[in-house]
């Protein structure tokens, strides 16, 4: 259990890292934005997460619930996007996009992994 969690904070840390990185060598301070996004992106599911039918047998899902799923999924769509966009139109380097991408591939990972791992709804 101490090893998962210590390996998932090794990963972590090597994906912001990798962030930081992306700004630091090449001298452009933008990428760092994404960070914001993998701040607020868990933010939707925690605070509409109440909201959602808790019920196994029903299929209704609650408006707030799927506002909250929205939104996540925006935020995580603008992290994966947002460097792609700064390389495109030339404000940043096509290899500060790609250590900005593989660092959110990390962070993500990390989180998902996480929530998965350290869930307490226990499926038999």
């Amino acid at each position: 259990m101490i090893y998962r969690v210590i390996g998932l904070a090794f990963v972590l840390a090597l994906g912001f890292l990798l962030v930081i990185m992306s700004c630091a060598l090449y001298g452009n301070w933008w990428p760092l934005f994404v960070v914001a996004t993998y701040v607020l992106a868990p933010l939707p599911n925690a605070i509409f997460g109440r909201y959602s039918n808790r019920d196994v047998m029903s299929d209704q899902e609650t408006d707030l619930a799927d506002a909250g799923y929205f939104l996540t999924a925006l935020m995580i769509v603008t992290g994966f996007c947002l460097p792609v966009v700064l390389a495109h139109s030339g404000i940043i380097t096509v290899p500060a996009m790609a250590m900005s991408i593989s660092g959110g591939l990390l962070i993500y990972g990390t989180i998902i992994t996480y929530s998965r791992a350290f869930s307490e709804d226990d499926d038999y």
